[in-house]
């Protein structure tokens, strides 16, 4: 049973690095953009799926962090004027939190979300295989074909990226092997140390925190004083990438050929972001939550000033051919890598990252 459970934390982990991975690098790369507005909706609706779906399983396992950590989440509906409270008792199906809610969360998290899920990726490739997939130039390939209709700058999916993407895979394979047998706990980030603790409805955590995938929403919902302005300002965080396709004016797509303003823009957004995660974890100070709500504004700020600078500042020409120049390379990735990592840990480090209860900590 043990390694069953791992492999489905460490699993679940491992997959949202991989979508926040995906998602950032659509980002950058304009992904977004048309003709792929439907790609990306149905993209952003497999995330929202793929939240549901772990945030059922959380609390499955029916520790101490799995139990208020719904308490927490689901009480959050009560804010909702009017309607609150009958959601939240139809959420529970029952006036408490109890077995009822646990059969309940079981048959959503195993049959109807997966089904969702199934049927989202199913038209998310289906969509995809319509426009084709982005490059990093942001080159439409249909635009040049040969004369059998096909594009000159296609490359089949078999056997060149099935052969490419064996590297990485393998690579995976190793570190999520690693992770499972020898730290599968990941110092309480994925599993959570109070998540050993049975349930106990008469004994609450010191410091309630979801898992690492949920917190910089969970910071944002936590900087707002206010219950139904904190839970307004959570949605509205993921609600608002729904939209981005219609806030980029960008003439081009990718982040090599936009100006620097953008580039300096996604960078403060990643350690915005990051930011934003690490303080979720974090009990609550003064300076962590000055820290969180200026964080909550850069990330807001990042997609409503969008319109406004990608339509005014100056961009290079987009090819008319995809490029085989390799990139930005891997010395400038690094260093744009050791910037975000830096304007992240800078702010930290002056608010005290430091924390005696980190992840659910038993004290």
């Amino acid at each position: 049973g043990w390694i069953i459970r791992y492999m489905h934390s460490t699993g679940a982990s491992a997959f949202f690095i991989v979508i926040y991975l995906h998602m950032y690098r659509g980002l950058i790369y304009g992904s977004y953009k048309p003709p792929r507005e439907l790609v990306w909706i149905f993209g952003m609706t497999i995330y929202v799926a793929l939240m549901a779906e772990a945030f059922l399983g959380y609390v499955l396992p029916w520790g101490q962090m799995s139990f208020w950590g719904a308490q927490v989440i689901i009480s959050l509906f009560g804010a909702i004027p009017v309607v609150g409270e009958d959601i939240v008792q139809w959420v529970r199906g029952d006036y408490l939190i109890s077995d009822i809610t646990l059969n309940r969360f079981m048959s959503l998290h195993v049959v109807a979300v997966p089904i969702v899920l199934l049927a989202l990726v199913f038209l998310h490739i289906v969509a995809l295989h319509e426009v084709g997939s982005n490059n990093p130039d942001g080159v439409e390939i249909k635009k040049n074909k040969d004369a059998n209709g096909i594009p000159l700058d296609g490359i089949p999916f078999h056997p060149y990226y099935t052969v490419h993407d064996l590297v990485p895979i393998v690579v995976f394979l190793f570190v999520f092997c690693f992770i499972m047998f020898f730290m599968p706990e990941m110092n309480g980030y994925f599993l959570e140390h109070a998540n050993f603790e049975i349930a106990n409805p008469l004994k609450t955590p010191e410091h309630i925190a979801p898992v690492w995938y949920f917190t910089p929403f969970y910071s944002m919902l936590r900087a707002v004083p206010d219950k139904l302005a904190g839970f307004a300002v959570m949605g509205a965080a993921i609600a608002i990438m729904f939209v981005l396709p219609w806030l980029d004016r960008s003439p081009v797509k990718s982040i090599r050929y936009k100006g620097t303003f953008s580039r300096v823009a996604v960078l403060v957004f990643a350690a915005s972001f990051i930011i934003l995660g690490v303080l979720g974890v974090k009990s609550p100070t003064p300076e962590r939550t000055l820290l969180a709500q200026i964080c909550a504004v850069l990330y807001f700020g990042f997609f409503l000033a969008m319109p406004f600078w990608t339509k005014w500042e100056k961009t290079k020409p987009e090819p008319a051919r995809v490029t085989m120049d390799g990139g930005m390379g891997t010395g400038k990735a690094l260093l744009a890598l050791f910037i975000v990592l830096f304007l992240a840990w800078a702010p930290l480090k002056a608010v005290g990252s430091e924390s005696n209860f980190d992840c659910g900590t038993i004290h």
